[in-house]
C-alpha cells in the first residue's frame, strides 16, 4: 500500500482537535474533579472494601465461565459448516447492541421467582430459588458475555491455516493430537486476552448489578458509587470509590496489553479448512448439542420477553412513551455528535501515518466507565445547576464518548484504504474542503458511517448508566423507566416497556446500517 501520509487542512485540523479536547476534557477532566474530591483511600470503609471483593470475584467467576463455556462452542462452529451457519454467528453479535435492562427482564422471566424455572421446581414440589445476588449477576454477565468470547475464539481457530490441519490429516491425528499440537496453542494465545477483556467488562457492569445485585453481600463498586449519589447523597464517597473503580480498570488494562502471546502458526494460504479429525458421529452429535444448546440460552430470555410484553404493549402508561421519546432523541443527538467526533479523528489519523496521539486519545474511554465519567461531571456541575436540569444533554455527551472506540475501529481501516487509494488524486485534482468530503468521502465511508451509527443509536437507546446519577421523575428515559417499573413490581408494565425499547433500538440500529448501505456496492 502507498504512503497514505497526507497534509492536514486547516477545517481538518481544527475538527480533530476540537473532538480530541471534548474528549480528553470528558475524560482526564471528570477524572481530575474525581482525584481531587476522593483525597486518601483511608476514608473506604468495611462495605466499601466488601463491594470491591465482590465486584473483583464476581468478573472473575464470570470472565472464567463465559471463556469456559465459549471454548466446546467455538470449536463445534469452527469444525462444521451447515445451513444457518452464517446466521448463528450473526445472532452471537446481537448481545452486544441488546439493551441490558431488556435481557434482565428476559432472565428474570425464566429464572426470577415467578420465572419457568422456578414454576417448574414449584410444581415438582421443590423450594423456588432467588436469581438476585451473586448468582444472578453472574448468569446475566454468561449472557452478555458467552457470545463474545465464542465470536473471538472463533477468529483463532479460523486464524490456524488451513495447511496445518491438511498436515494433520496426512499425519493420521485423531481429535486429541489436533487439539494437542493446534487448538491448545491457539487457546494459550488467544484466551488470557480473552479473559482479561471480559473481566474489565464485568468489572464496569452497572446494570445487571442494579437490577440483580444489591444489598450488603451482592454490590459492585459502580453500585456502590450509585448508592453513594442517589441515597445517602456523599458525593466525597462516591467520589473515593470511583478512584477505586479507575485503579481496578487501569491495573486491568495494564494486564491486558501484557498478557497476550503472539501466535506461531505463521501464515496460510487462505484455503477452506478441512476438518477431516472431526468426522465421527459422535462428535458431530456432540457439535449439535452445545450450538443448540447455545442458542437457546440467547434466544430463550428475548423469547419471554416478547411472550409476556407484547400483550402489554398497547395499554403501557403514558409515562412510557414519553420516556420512550425522550430516549430517542439521546439516541440521535449521541449518534450525531460520536460521528461529528469520529469523522475528523479518522481522517486525521489516516492521512498522518504516525498519528498515534490522536488514536491514544480516541481510545481513552475504554479507561473509564459511564458512571465514574458521571460522579465526575456531577462534582463539576452541581455548584453551577441542577443535575436533573443537565440529565438528558450530559447523558448525550457521555454516550457519544463511550461509543467513540467502537466507531473508531469500524471508521479508521475504511478511511486508512481511502487516504491510501484516492488521496493523492483527490490533491492533484485539486479537491479539498467540503467539496471533497461531499463528493469523495462521505460516499466511500457511508457503509462503516452507517454501521458506526447504528451501534452508537443502540447503544445509546439501552444505556442505564450516567442517567441514573442525574434524572429526576421529569428526565427519565426508557430504560431508566424500565427499571422504576420493576422497582414498583410492575412486572406487566415493564415487560412492554422492554419489547417497546428492544423495538427501537433494533430499528435505530437497522435504519442507520441500512442507511448505509443503501445504493452502495455489493
Amino acid at each position: 500500500m502507498a504512503d497514505s501520509t497526507q497534509p492536514l487542512t486547516f477545517g481538518l485540523r481544527l475538527g480533530a482537535g476540537a473532538a480530541a479536547t471534548f474528549v480528553l476534557a470528558l475524560t482526564l477532566g471528570t477524572l481530575g474533579a474525581v482525584l481531587a474530591r476522593a483525597g486518601s483511600f483511608a476514608a473506604l470503609g468495611p462495605a466499601d472494601w466488601a463491594a470491591l471483593r465482590f465486584t473483583v470475584t464476581q468478573a472473575t467467576v464470570s470472565a472464567a465461565l463465559s471463556l469456559a463455556l465459549a471454548i466446546p462452542v467455538a470449536r463445534a462452529l469452527a469444525r462444521r459448516r451447515f445451513a444457518g451457519r452464517g446466521a448463528l454467528i450473526t445472532l452471537l453479535g446481537a448481545p452486544f447492541i441488546l439493551p441490558v435492562i431488556v435481557a434482565v427482564m428476559g432472565i428474570l422471566g425464566l429464572f426470577g421467582r415467578a420465572g419457568l424455572l422456578n414454576d417448574g421446581l414449584a410444581a415438582l414440589g421443590f423450594d423456588r430459588i432467588s436469581i438476585y445476588g451473586f448468582g444472578g449477576v453472574v448468569l446475566a454477565h454468561v449472557f452478555f458475555n458467552l457470545p463474545l468470547a465464542v465470536r473471538l475464539l472463533l477468529q483463532g481457530w479460523l486464524a490456524i491455516p488451513a495447511e496445518r490441519f491438511r498436515l494433520a490429516a496426512a499425519l493420521g491425528f485423531g481429535p486429541s493430537d489436533v487439539a494437542r499440537h493446534l487448538e491448545r496453542p491457539m487457546l494459550r494465545a488467544v484466551a488470557p486476552g480473552i479473559f482479561v477483556t471480559i473481566f474489565l467488562i464485568c468489572l464496569t457492569s452497572f446494570a445487571v448489578a442494579l437490577t440483580l445485585g444489591g444489598g450488603p453481600k451482592a454490590t459492585t463498586v459502580e453500585l456502590a458509587i450509585y448508592q453513594a449519589f442517589r441515597f445517602d447523597f456523599d458525593p466525597g464517597r462516591a467520589a473515593h470509590l470511583a478512584s477505586l473503580q479507575l485503579a481496578l480498570c487501569a491495573v486491568t488494562a495494564l494486564v491486558a496489553a501484557r498478557i497476550t502471546v503472539p501466535s506461531a502458526f505463521g501464515a496460510g494460504l487462505d484455503r477452506p479448512v478441512a476438518r477431516r479429525d472431526a468426522g465421527g458421529a459422535g462428535l458431530r452429535a456432540l457439535d449439535a448439542g452445545l450450538l443448540t444448546l447455545a442458542t437457546l440460552f440467547l434466544l430463550a430470555p428475548l423469547a419471554a420477553v416478547f411472550v409476556s410484553g407484547l400483550p402489554r404493549l398497547a395499554a403501557l402508561p403514558e409515562a412510557v412513551w414519553r420516556a420512550a421519546f425522550r430516549s430517542v432523541l439521546v439516541a440521535i443527538g449521541s449518534t450525531a455528535l460520536t460521528v461529528a467526533l469520529a469523522l475528523p479523528l479518522a481522517l486525521a489519523i489516516a492521512r498522518r501515518g504516525r498519528a498515534r496521539m490522536l488514536e491514544t486519545v480516541g481510545m481513552l474511554p475504554l479507561a473509564t466507565s459511564s458512571l465514574v465519567t458521571g460522579t465526575g461531571l456531577f462534582l463539576l456541575l452541581r455548584p453551577v445547576a441542577s443535575p436533573g436540569d443537565l440529565a438528558l444533554p450530559v447523558t448525550v455527551a457521555v454516550n457519544a464518548a463511550m461509543a467513540l472506540p467502537f466507531v473508531l475501529r469500524a471508521l479508521i481501516p475504511a478511511a486508512r484504504d481511502l487516504e491510501a487509494d484516492y488521496g493523492r488524486l483527490a490533491l492533484s485534482l485539486g479537491l479539498s474542503g467540503t467539496a471533497r468530503l461531499r463528493f469523495l468521502t462521505l460516499p466511500r465511508l457511508r457503509r462503516p458511517l452507517g454501521f458506526a451509527a447504528g451501534l452508537t443509536a443502540a447503544l445509546s437507546m439501552g444505556d442505564l448508566g450516567v442517567i441514573a446519577l442525574f434524572a429526576d421523575a421529569d428526565h427519565a428515559t426508557l430504560p431508566l423507566q424500565l427499571y422504576r417499573l420493576m422497582g414498583a413490581y410492575r412486572m406487566a408494565d415493564a415487560a412492554g416497556a422492554a419489547v417497546l425499547l428492544l423495538a427501537l433500538s433494533l430499528g435505530l440500529f437497522w435504519i442507520f446500517d441500512r442507511g448505509g448501505r443503501a445504493d452502495a456496492g455489493a
